[in-house]
């Protein structure tokens, strides 16, 4: 008696599969596409005025003109082991930054940057801040991205939150470019589910495209991460985003607190830091949501506000340092790990994180160019160059790595081109991306 096909005999469990897979893809829905920021920095509402970007730069590019007048100076402060040719060139380029583009993303801060205050106070700040992000967009001085912390989902402030947001809103006109609404200390998906539709209602009061609105979830608690029945809780938060979140960031001081870490060993570096993040990395892997690391709680501010002695301008000098390492530190550690997005509290971090992950992709930009040279020069064959071996998959990841030097201003168009010896819009055609 003659056996049935394989494919005849599976069919049932062959359509289980299908099923199976397309649920997978329902589920894992990908944030918005496109350009991502490699940092963002947050500050209390109150302080949002007109200008307040271009004022940031001037207090970055002032603390490295005071504590890091040339290259060489610079290097040294970051940890940096570069040619006084290469350190020159690199303190060129984040200068350019911050004359260009300082911040990428703003997050106007109702939270823990503001605080509690009167509603009245706040009322008045949240339609301030309004006023100010639709004269921004008109003005053309809105970073590539920007949005507003709220307060949290919960109880009486929920309300708060949303009456925060619908006076901020009501001030805007066309839709903005990049805009976010961040939920802190998010921990069940009806606080998301929430945000999500109070994030509809908006655009349809503004008359917004749907989904011309981002949302950011923080993982600040443990049950964020892990639900009570042991579960990977992140997922069902991010679902509940319906294909609007953007980004997961983790609040590295609050979790740690939580896991009862006392506050001299928090830090970035922390094992249950690295767990979280790693975790969130796994858990999050093809859904196009990325994760933000936190900040590095070390300012870089000087014991002295005005100096008047050599010892005591050292002084603020060895302050500067010390914190410029440790965000550097941050920064490259990070990035090793796969996430490129950190916070930042204090105008004068960014020098450090510029330089840190500047010096870090012009290292990459030689090697990865010619691999990916070699795949295209292949008719996009898997292709081995040294000891490497590149297949597509590998090269639309190299390709990524030098499209974001560019965006983030680490390398020019021409520079990478002129190594790669195609346009990237080519190898962006030849790999489908």
């Amino acid at each position: 008696m003659a056996l049935p096909p394989l494919t005849e005999a599976l069919q049932p469990l062959l359509e289980s599969l299908d099923e199976s897979l397309h649920q997978r893809d329902r589920e894992r829905q990908a944030g918005p596409a496109g350009r991502r920021p490699v940092q963002v920095l947050y500050g209390g509402a109150q302080l949002f005025k007109p200008g307040a970007v271009a004022r940031l730069g001037t207090l970055a590019r002032a603390a490295l003109d005071t504590y890091a007048p040339d290259g060489p100076t610079f290097a040294h402060a970051l940890g940096l082991s570069l040619t006084p040719t290469q350190a020159t060139d690199l303190r060129k380029r984040v200068i350019a930054k911050l004359e260009r583009e300082p911040v990428e993303d703003l997050r106007i801060d109702f939270e823990d940057g503001y605080g509690v205050r009167p509603d009245e106070e706040e009322d008045g700040h949240a339609q301030a801040a309004g006023v100010v992000l639709e004269q921004g967009r008109r003005d053309g001085t809105l970073p590539p991205f920007i949005g507003v912390r709220l307060k949290p989902f919960v109880g009486r402030i929920a309300r708060r939150a949303l009456r925060t947001l619908e006076l901020l809103g009501g001030q805007l006109g066309e839709p903005i470019p990049g805009f976010a609404i961040t939920a802190p200390k998010v921990v069940l998906p009806i606080q998301v589910e929430l945000l999500r539709r109070s994030a509809e209602a908006l655009e349809h009061r503004l008359g917004w495209a749907a989904g011309s609105i981002a949302l950011e979830l923080m993982v600040e608690t443990p049950s964020a991460l892990v639900s009570l029945d042991g579960r990977l809780g992140i997922l069902a938060l991010v679902e509940a985003a319906g294909g609007r979140c953007r980004s997961v960031h983790v609040g590295p001081y609050d979790l740690t607190s939580a896991l009862g870490i006392s506050a001299a060993h928090q830090w970035l570096g922390h094992p249950s830091v690295e767990l979280v993040r790693r975790l969130l990395q796994l858990a999050l892997t093809g859904t196009g949501v990325t994760v933000v690391d936190g900040p590095t709680r070390l300012l870089p501010v000087g014991p002295h506000r005005e100096p008047r002695s050599d010892a005591e301008r050292a002084a603020n000098r060895e302050a500067v340092f010390r914190a410029w390492a440790r965000t550097a530190d941050d920064v490259r550690r990070a990035y090793r790990d796969g996430i490129v997005q950190g916070w930042d509290l204090h105008p004068a971090q960014l020098p450090a994180r510029y330089g840190a992950l500047f010096a870090t992709l012009r290292e990459e930009i030689p090697p990865a160019a010619a691999r990916l040279r070699q795949f295209l020069d292949q008719a996009a064959q898997a292709t081995r160059l040294g000891a490497e071996f590149d297949d597509a998959a590998t090269a639309r990841g190299l390709l990524n790595g030098l499209r974001r030097a560019v965006e983030c201003g680490a390398a020019t168009t021409a520079e990478i081109e002129a190594v790669l010896g195609h346009t990237l819009a080519h190898a962006g055609e030849r790999l489908g991306g």
